[in-house]
């Protein structure tokens, strides 16, 4: 299924995930690193491989038209097991 977003919030999200995820994400994908910072925007097709994104030009730093939601599930995955542990982590200190 495909989706459609602004490169800034594909940018942001890409910011908001903790330190090592782009290496876990490709672990889990079994996929090189590269390939997804590709997907995050980066332009290394010599180490990593093209992640089905396609660029418009439009405000937010255009529109990203996502073929491949894989990456971005994943992403999307850590982002709320983040969030969980943040959650519990104040239901502990209460």
């Amino acid at each position: 299924m495909s989706k459609l977003m602004t490169f800034n919030e594909l940018r942001n999200l890409k910011d908001s995930l903790p330190d090592g995820s782009m290496h876990r994400i490709a672990d889990e994908l079994g996929v090189s690193v590269e390939t997804v910072r590709n997907f995050f925007g980066g332009q290394n097709f010599q180490a990593g491989q093209s992640v089905g994104i396609h660029l418009e030009p439009g405000p937010d730093g255009g529109l990203v038209r996502i073929d491949d939601t894989t990456v971005l599930d994943k992403a999307l995955a850590i982002l709320e097991e983040v969030k969980a542990a943040e959650a519990s982590a104040e239901e502990t200190a209460e």
